[in-house]
């Protein structure tokens, strides 16, 4: 039977399956209008790319990524080497697997954990990529294909020339149109959540166990903020985190609620309204998610940018 509108849970929650926008062949199932577009990577990547290098400490990346980026190429002397992602912070400062180096190599230390493990380490060295002159449909294909969001653009020899994301594909075939799509179609629920007072490490595990950049904080059905990847880096990349760490010990960062990091202004949609109107809000706010509400600001679903690039893609 299925649970959507059931609001939160905290079992498996249903996302738009990706079968659905695929053909019986494979191929990703895009509106005609999207293979007749002609726009090359070399106009559309975003540029200049934030980079650093695989021997950089931890710390460092995580303080670039704390000023806003979702993500990091990392490169030597020009040429692409790999790519650093907002989960593979999360999971190494306590959310993942990767936490083990901590507690095993480090002792626990936050400090020697971020100033001297490598970002190669945690970076994937071998990541998708879209090359200049690589069409729209291409590589849109690739992040459908490959269930990722973000893929750095290079030459043909691998030099690193930008960075295309879901984001930026997103604004350019939304600019405040009806899309004929409601919220309801496309939303996600049940969804997972974590109650008010739990302890950041929670949330963080949550993330990781998941494959969500962000959860929404309840006090029983209601919703009370969004707890996302950004404020748990901004956290340790502001050196916030150490003052809530004063024997050193990384877990005592970790204990803090997650009510003292969570965002309170949210965006938040109805179930039938198109979402043409939701996209504009959240480019506005420039987040990725809007959560899907009542009227009582009970929790119904969640939507998210690859949720609107989607359905604005592919065949209905």
């Amino acid at each position: 039977m299925s649970r959507r509108g059931l609001g939160p849970s905290r079992g498996v929650p249903r996302r738009p399956e990706r079968h659905r926008w695929l053909r019986s062949d494979g191929k990703p199932n895009f509106e005609d209008r999207i293979y007749k577009t002609t726009e090359e990577m070399e106009i559309l990547a975003k540029r200049p790319v934030e980079t650093i290098s695989p021997q950089s400490p931890i710390l460092e990346a995580v303080e670039k990524m704390s000023k806003g980026y979702r993500s990091l190429v990392v490169e030597q002397s020009g040429y692409l080497r790999g790519l650093l992602l907002l989960s593979h912070i999360i999971n190494y400062l306590g959310g993942g697997d990767y936490y083990n180096i901590v507690k095993e190599r480090y002792n626990y230390n936050i400090y020697q954990a971020l100033n001297k493990e490598k970002v190669e380490t945690l970076m994937i060295k071998d990541p998708i990529v879209a090359y200049i002159d690589e069409k729209i449909p291409d590589v849109l294909e690739k992040m459908v294909l490959n269930e990722v969001g973000i893929i750095p653009v290079v030459l043909r020899d691998g030099k690193v020339y930008g960075i295309i994301t879901e984001h930026d594909l997103l604004k350019y075939f939304i600019s405040g149109v009806k899309i004929g799509v409601t919220v309801s179609d496309v939303m996600s629920s049940p969804v997972i959540t974590i109650e008010s007072g739990s302890p950041l490490i929670d949330a963080m595990k949550k993330m990781i166990k998941y494959g969500f950049r962000r959860i929404p904080v309840v006090g029983g059905n209601v919703v009370l903020g969004i707890i996302t990847a950004m404020d748990v880096v901004k956290y340790f990349g502001t050196h916030e985190a150490f003052k809530h760490a004063p024997s050193g010990n990384i877990e005592e960062a970790l204990s803090i609620p997650v009510d003292d990091l969570m965002v309170r202004e949210l965006v938040t949609a109805r179930p039938d309204e198109d979402l043409g109107d939701v996209a504009q809000r959240m480019a506005e706010r420039n987040v990725g998610s809007a959560l899907v509400v009542n009227d009582k600001m009970e929790l119904i679903g969640i939507i998210t940018e690859r949720d609107i690039l989607y359905a604005v893609t592919a065949k209905h």
